[in-house]
Order: C-alpha cells, then structure tokens, then sequence
C-alpha cells in the first residue's frame, strides 16, 4: 500500500454546465472542516435535488463552511483561463500543492501540460474520479461541487 502523501494546500477544480470554480485549503483546515460537511454529497446522486440545495446552502451558511478556504471562486465556464492563471499563480508560490480536477480528458491533459511548464515537482494532479468515497479529500470536493450547482440554480 502506498504511503499517503500530505501537501500544504488542496485545490478542488470543478465544472458545472456553464460554471467552472475552484477552491483551496490549507490541509490543516481539512480535520476542522470534515465534520461540518459530513452530509455533503454529490448533487447529481440526489433524488430531491432542489431540497437538498437549500439544506446544503443553509448549512453552508451556518457553519461558515467558506471560511476554512483560502480562497473560493466561481466564475462563468468563459473565464476558465482566469481561474486556470490564479491557479498558476497560486502553485507558483506555494509548491507543496495537490490539485484535484473534475473536468473531462482533454481538458485534464492540457491543464496538466500547462501546470507543468510553472511548478516545481511537488505539485501533483488528480482527477476528481481517482477519490475514493469516503475519504477527507473526497469529502472537501463536494464542497465546491455543491457550491457550483447552488450558483447555477440562482442563475
């Protein structure tokens, strides 16, 4: 079994229809945050989704949830390549870094490309779909999934 690697931050990248936001946290923010959203899931997985979206907003809002991370952003899935150069900019700086992403193939392969023409080896890249359930990374990538889909819902 491999050993579990620990990184300064944790970057979840997510895209939703016409919306692509990310969010970063500091690993020692992640213990805090768990137990805060043990009730988070996947927004696709849920049967009454609209129900779901307000328990999970109030939730949110309630326990504060955005202020474990060091930064949160949404934006139109337009300016992808904005929040693809934040992301840069971030990694640039703090090198200890894992980048989890749910986007598809393509897109996976020319970010991997992009990122590493910036970082240093200590930046690793996984898709959203290598997380197993359960586990406090997958747990933390619902955050910014569930984000997402509450911002399309209002639009």
């Amino acid at each position: 079994m491999r050993a579990r690697k620990d990184y300064d931050y944790y970057i979840f990248l997510d895209y939703s229809e016409n919306l692509v936001g990310y969010n970063i946290i500091k690993q020692k923010k992640i213990n805090e945050l768990l137990p805060k959203i043990l009730r988070f899931e996947h927004y696709k997985n849920r049967r009454h989704r609209k129900i779901y979206l307000k328990h999970i907003n109030n939730t949110i809002k309630r326990e504060k949830i955005k202020s474990y991370f060091e930064k949160i952003k949404i934006e139109k899935s337009t300016k992808n390549i904005d929040l693809f150069i934040e992301i840069l900019e971030f990694i640039k700086k703090y090198d200890n870094c894992i980048i989890f992403l749910s986007i598809d193939d393509f897109q996976f392969k020319k970010l991997k490309k992009l990122i590493s023409l910036v970082d240093t080896k200590n930046t690793e890249i996984k898709k959203e779909s290598e997380l197993k359930k359960g586990t406090p990374e997958y747990q933390t990538s619902l955050v910014i999934d569930n984000l997402l889909n509450i911002e399309r819902r209002k639009q």
